[in-house]
């Protein structure tokens, strides 16, 4: 077991409710919402019409034009959340320390938009005149790839793919690279960019989206007693770990201290949860126990809270089973209320949003939040953020195959 200390040392973010960590945290912590109607496409044709696009992203403002054939949108959304994290952090790659420097992202379905396009060209014109582009644009470790050529990382260079856990996974696996000593530094979080077609009826025709087409800015409600699915997201939210030493020679400014991880699988169900919540009971228990955490500890956790009848019950029993008198204690808020659920970019930009709350001591609101359900019974910081003491945070995040992921993260001391 590795024992060296790992600290957030920079942040970087694209999301629905704006590009650039300021603008995205001034948003959340004023509890601004990003979904509205669709307009990457005419979906109103669709059962489901609306969804949280990221509205001020410009690829010319960050690549030269031609690069759009070869980065798409959930590559172009890492890579310039790598940039922001790496700027943050004021740390530079060089050609002495590059071997120790590793990027682990998380991506849940990668270029599905690009796959779809490609599959329409060869129906409609044959096969041979598929892009050579087509496979180097549309895997889902490029955004990992694009990244470590982008800023010349020469580290460990992996992608996850556990659905809507891949970006906790991904904070989480980065984190023990750097406790056990392979690397110094990782670049690590999640992208996500499906928002087309085929993505978005795929997930309309599992019953799991919002059909509040008439009312997109209150169609994600999690913990609210009216849920009704939750809101398509896209985005990116990268950070830069770094082992504590290495930071505090070169004079880092520390946002928050990553103090532990969890990973768990539920060997339930495809697409559901358990009903007591067991994999993400101990999925909690398990992240705390790897930072020597108790019940009493927490203050905060940033919720999985997708706005589904199904997990925001089920995490709710799950909290309570994991901390007993405690939970009505914590502060548990979902910013997806405010982002939508960016699946495999969730983890990240939601790890993101953690070690701010621990840096600013504020804990996110969730918006939308109406009429209590009596099966979701806690202190979620309803529609108004909260200034509070947060020592300890976690954040959790739970995807389809039944897989888990929580980070726990703590107010840096010194």
């Amino acid at each position: 077991m590795g024992n060296r200390r790992v600290v957030v040392t920079g942040t970087g973010l694209v999301t629905p409710v704006g590009t650039g960590v300021a603008k995205a945290w001034k948003n959340i912590c004023n509890g601004v919402g990003g979904a509205d109607r669709i307009t990457l496409f005419d979906a109103s044709e669709y059962a489901v019409q609306i969804a949280a696009e990221v509205k001020d992203f410009v690829t010319e403002d960050y690549f030269e034009k031609k690069a759009e054939k070869l980065l798409k949108r959930f590559v172009q959304f890492a890579v310039v959340a790598s940039r922001m994290a790496l700027k943050e952090s004021g740390f530079e790659i060089s050609e002495k320390n590059c071997g120790r420097v590793g990027v682990i992202t998380g991506c849940g379905m990668g270029g599905l938009p690009t796959i779809t396009e490609q599959h329409e060209i060869a129906l409609e014109k044959g096969f041979g005149r598929i892009s050579p582009f087509f496979i180097p644009t549309a895997i889902p470790n490029m955004p990992s790839g694009h990244i470590s050529m982008d800023i010349g990382s020469k580290g460990p260079n992996l992608t996850l793919t556990t659905a809507c856990a891949a970006g906790t996974h991904a904070v989480g696996e980065a984190y023990r690279h750097i406790m056990y000593g392979t690397s110094d530094v990782m670049i690590a979080g999640g992208t996500e960019a499906v928002i087309c077609p085929l993505g978005l009826n795929g997930f309309a025709a599992m019953k799991a989206l919002s059909k509040r087409n008439d009312n997109p800015a209150e169609a994600s409600r999690p913990f609210d007693k009216d849920r009704d699915g939750f809101v398509m997201s896209e985005g990116s939210g990268i950070l830069i770990l770094e082992e504590y030493e290495h930071a505090r020679a070169r004079g880092a400014e520390i946002i928050a201290e990553i103090i532990g991880y969890g990973a768990s699988s539920d060997a339930y169900h495809i697409a559901a949860p358990p009903e007591d919540g067991e994999g993400a009971v101990r999925c909690m228990r398990l992240a705390m126990e790897d930072g020597g955490i108790l019940p009493g500890d927490v203050d905060y956790i940033n919720a999985h809270g997708t706005s589904t009848p199904l997990n925001d019950r089920c995490e709710t029993l799950a909290i309570k089973t994991v901390f007993g008198d405690d939970a009505y204690r914590l502060a548990v808020s979902s910013t997806k209320s405010m982002t939508g659920h960016a699946l495999g970019a969730a983890g990240g930009i939601e790890a993101v949003f953690l070690a701010l709350s621990i840096r600013d001591q504020i804990a996110p609101p969730t918006i939308n939040h109406y009429t209590p359900s009596p099966e979701c019974d806690l202190d979620y910081v309803p529609n108004t953020a909260r200034e509070m003491k947060i020592r300890i945070g976690l954040s959790n995040s739970f995807g389809f195959g039944g897989t888990n992921g929580v980070v726990a993260m703590k107010r840096f001391d010194g």
